[in-house]
């Protein structure tokens, strides 16, 4: 065991882990005002399920002894992590660190991943079937998708017994950019489409963000945390750490520089809104790549990812899916731009020792990039779509319309974010001890909790 580098990955863990409440911040800041806290309240969601289920079968499934054909690690091997939490001289390892701590590092992966999908369904969701939601999609897509791409395990022989896409097929995805972001955006596109539109999409102005400062906060605890994201899956503290670090930095700056030049030259001005959103775009597209590609074509990168995903954002109007704060525009997009990237600048001399097309590597690299980036789309869409519409068809996915209007927080969570002068977000009246969301709900419609 090096100490070195397993301060480095638990440090890295808590950083990716941060990036969770950050997400909240960044989410819940681009929502309208009466509906803040439920957005955050997904994300705060998405750390309790997933971090028990992680615990308990999570992380056998992604990590445990292949099953079959690198698609499933058996979620019985470590059940409850059993098997891994010796400390002693018997400890186990996973390279120069303890397994123990590769846990850590991992679930905070698998927990914001579930949790970037909830900026799709914004203001419209009910909360227990988003926990439902949560709880089934992780263990069905995001825990099998973690052993395809994450998992390079090998048997007493030498032998690889790994996931079909990393190990198998040889993609290269250092820290997330299909088991992350084209996961989660292709389950959010499927929840769009399951949910149907906000009322009001596309004509109602109330719906732009009411608090641009948690917007930039968000963003900014995003990128911060992002350096453990994307360095701290060296697993070590070492010139492979620092080549990623140095990535994390360089795309995401060209990628503001990007959206807002787009923003600039289509609307006549630059908002902070897409320097927000620039950054974050450009974080999603450098997450595969940032072993793979030089600092330059890191830069290369992120422009390309700002001005792609700052068109993209636009299309939910002309194709008529409400995704609401832009995750497959955003995550979807700069996700599959970033994994296929690689395919294309792929430099034999980074850590990660790809060949693309423009270091004479041909034309193999990219297809094995897109068979990556495609096959984890199509599987997240397919299932996401299939446990979004049982859930709809038997529980209810979505709040009333008289509650959608009233503000989900009122309604869901009987709470609001602002009290202002004994007002909380212009509708609430603290006129007996019922629940605040009775008063906010029109007398003529059901007074029922969208749980």
């Amino acid at each position: 065991m090096n100490t070195g580098d397993t301060a480095w990955v638990l440090v890295s863990a808590a950083l990716v882990l941060l990036m969770t409440p950050g997400l909240a911040f960044f989410y819940g800041g681009m929502t309208r005002a009466k509906g803040v806290l439920n957005m955050m309240m997904m994300s705060f969601g998405a750390i309790a399920v997933v971090g028990v289920l992680w615990v308990l079968f999570g992380y056998s499934a992604a990590f445990g002894n292949d099953v079959g054909g690198g698609l499933l690690g058996n979620p019985l091997q470590k059940l409850g992590l059993a098997g891994v939490l010796d400390t002693g001289k018997t400890m186990p390892l996973i390279g120069t660190i303890p397994e123990i701590a590769f846990v850590g590092f991992q679930a905070v992966f698998a927990i914001i991943t579930v949790a970037l999908i909830s900026g799709a369904i914004a203001d419209r969701a009910k909360f227990g079937a988003w926990m439902v939601f949560a709880a089934i999609w992780v263990s069905l897509v995001y825990f099998p998708v973690a052993h395809w791409v994450f998992d390079f395990s090998k048997d007493a022989n030498g032998n690889n017994t790994g996931g079909w896409l990393g190990q198998g097929l040889g993609v290269i995805d250092f820290a997330g950019g299909t088991a992350v972001h084209i996961n989660a955006g292709a389950a959010a596109l499927a929840l769009c489409l399951i949910l149907g539109k906000r009322k009001g999409f596309g004509k109602d102005p109330s719906h732009r963000p009411h608090n641009m400062p948690f917007v930039m906060l968000g963003a900014g605890l995003l990128w911060f945390g992002w350096f453990g994201f994307n360095a701290g899956s060296a697993l070590g503290a070492n010139g492979v750490a620092a080549f990623a670090w140095i990535n994390t930095l360089a795309a995401p700056c060209a990628a503001i520089l990007g959206w807002l030049l787009v923003e600039k030259l289509r609307d006549g001005h630059a908002t902070s809104l897409g320097a927000a959103s620039g950054a974050v775009a450009g974080l999603v597209a450098i997450t595969p790549a940032c072993s793979a590609v030089t600092p330059f074509w890191a830069m290369v990168l992120g422009l390309l990812a700002g001005v792609v995903c700052a068109m993209a954002v636009g299309l939910k109007f002309r194709l008529g899916f409400d995704d609401s704060l832009d995750v497959v525009g955003v995550h979807l997009v700069g996700g599959i731009i970033g994994t296929l990237f690689i395919g294309l600048a792929a430099d034999p001399n980074a850590p990660a020792a790809g060949q693309g097309l423009f270091y004479g590597g041909g034309l193999e690299l990219l297809g094995k990039q897109s068979i990556g980036a495609f096959s984890v789309l199509l599987y997240s869409f397919v299932l996401a779509y299939a446990i979004g519409w049982v859930i709809n068809k038997t529980m209810g996915f979505r709040i009333s319309a008289a509650h959608e209007a009233a503000g989900i927080d009122i309604s869901v969570h009987a709470e609001s974010a602002y009290d202002i002068g004994g007002r909380i977000s212009g509708s609430f009246h603290p006129l007996d001890g019922n629940p605040a969301w009775q008063h906010a709900v029109p007398a003529h419609t059901e007074s029922k909790v969208d749980a």
